[in-house]
């Protein structure tokens, strides 16, 4: 009994100190949105995109899209041929993969002429307690989620689910 005792202390220490891993949706623009004459270069630069974070791109439906291209696509505007853009109004993009990841909008010339397109550089998720970036304030009344919305696994929710499955097996 007493062995038993010792090994539910001791995992759930190790679960106390297990970091958690963060997942940040950034809604892209932050208040502005997926727009036309936006510098989403300098929105996401000093933001740190990692795997697993999610680009949640927001615009009034019908009015842009979102392509997901390559290097060249991105710099000619150019959608790749056969592929659906993303057009409902609020697309969420999972970042699945890390590396380079560029994004414009495939209507008129609203790339070409009205800088809408993103690029970033995307990080493989380190284990880390700390959230890459703090949250954007939200405007009074707004029912978005904030430019970076955090949902860390909680370390205290873990010890919970730990302590609950080793009391079930100790009693």
């Amino acid at each position: 009994m007493a062995t038993s005792k010792q090994l539910l202390i001791a995992l759930s220490i190790m679960a106390i100190f297990v970091p958690s891993i963060s997942v940040v949706e950034f809604i892209v623009g932050d208040e502005a949105g997926w727009t036309i004459n936006f510098d989403y270069q300098a929105w996401a630069q000093g933001k740190e995109f990692h795997v697993g974070d999610k680009l949640v791109f927001q615009y009034p439906q019908g009015a842009h899209n979102v392509f997901k291209v390559n290097g060249t696509g991105f710099q000619q505007c150019a959608a790749p041929a056969g592929t659906v853009a993303l057009n409902s109004g609020n697309d969420v993009i999972t970042l699945a993969t890390p590396g380079r990841k560029w994004y414009i909008c495939g209507v008129g010339k609203h790339c070409e002429v009205g800088n809408q397109k993103l690029f970033i550089n995307v990080l493989v998720q380190e284990l880390s307690p700390v959230p890459s970036p703090s949250p954007s304030p939200t405007s009074p009344g707004q029912d978005q989620p904030s430019s970076a919305s955090i949902s860390p696994a909680s370390r205290f929710g873990l010890v919970a689910v730990v302590m609950g499955v080793l009391g079930a097996f100790l009693a």
